[in-house]
């Protein structure tokens, strides 16, 4: 039987690829690090890493034992919350992960009717991009992670995992009122070619759709904060885009949200291990988040 702390260095050191990164990211020293890797190896009866430039690569033994590594970890978390929740006089804690929309659309709702059904549940949660997101759920730092779609073909998730659909949305154009284009079910992005816009710093994908609309936006502000974005609409600083879980529960007086046309559709779901769902505090958070995603009447997921 193999000691789960040491399997933990294995699968921390398959994520960073040194010692040094491992050890930080465990709040272990390096000589420690290198011990348990060798008490591994000696338990294993073959070599788990190679050097690799400043760093190391795992061997193919090593990389199997990883793996393994992942699903052990993820069933030792599974009976530790189980365990928690049924013996903890507050009733256990769930770690959440979600990006910022979802933070503002969806979660809030969530916990809500999590206090009225479970108000000795404990939630602790954290706002952070998908693709970080999948990180922390792989690595066993938060329990479940509310994630979209539109980066899967670049960053598949891992297909250990378990997704779990809630909803879809659609991005959408926010006009001062009174804009020309506020009178229009939708608008597409050449129509807004001479405006001056209000983008979040990951814009990659919008300028790519510029281009092939042929222009070349003209940026007024950059913000992530969607409270600021609407109020920089409102007041004609510029037009912005946005996605629709995060104007679905907060609007502007002076702002008018339209559909922006010829826009990919974006699915959000939940990511986690699929031994979680054994878990009654996961399985509570997992019941008000598909509550809350039902009752904001977005689009139905897959």
């Amino acid at each position: 039987m193999y000691d789960p702390r040491q399997l933990q260095v294995l699968a921390e050191v398959a994520r960073t690829g040194t010692f040094t990164a491992a050890a930080e990211a465990l709040g272990y020293t390096q000589p420690a690090v290198s011990y348990q890797m060798r008490t591994l190896e000696r338990a294993v009866g073959a070599p788990l890493t190679t050097r690799y430039g400043r760093g190391v690569r795992l061997t193919p033994v090593g990389a199997a034992l990883a793996r393994h590594a992942e699903t052990m970890l993820a069933v030792l978390r599974t009976a530790q919350d189980e365990l928690s929740s049924l013996v903890s006089t507050g009733g256990g804690q769930v770690r959440l992960s979600a990006f910022q929309s979802g933070c503002v659309g969806l979660v809030p709702a969530a916990l809500a009717e999590l206090r009225r059904t479970h108000p000795e549940l404990e939630v602790v949660l954290t706002q952070t991009e998908c693709a970080d997101s999948h990180r922390l759920v792989l690595g066993g730092e938060v329990d479940l992670a509310v994630v979209c779609d539109l980066d899967d073909a670049e960053n598949p998730p891992d297909p250990r995992l378990k997704r779990i659909p809630l909803l879809t949305d659609q991005r959408c154009v926010l006009l001062p009122a009174g804009h020309p284009a506020a009178g229009q079910p939708s608008v597409s992005i050449g129509e807004l070619a001479g405006e001056s816009w209000i983008l979040e710093r990951v814009r990659t994908r919008f300028l790519l759709a510029c281009g092939r609309a042929g222009f070349t936006p003209r940026i007024a502000a950059t913000s992530d904060d969607q409270l600021t974005i609407l109020s920089l609409v409102a007041h004609r600083i510029g037009v912005a885009i946005i996605n629709e879980l995060g104007v679905a529960t907060q609007t502007h007086p002076g702002v008018v949200v339209r559909p922006l046309r010829d826009w990919p559709t974006r699915g959000i779901s939940v990511l986690l291990w699929p031994d979680l769902l054994r878990s009654a505090p996961v399985a509570a958070l997992l019941a008000a988040l598909g509550s809350a995603a039902r009752g904001l009447g977005l689009g139905t997921a897959a």
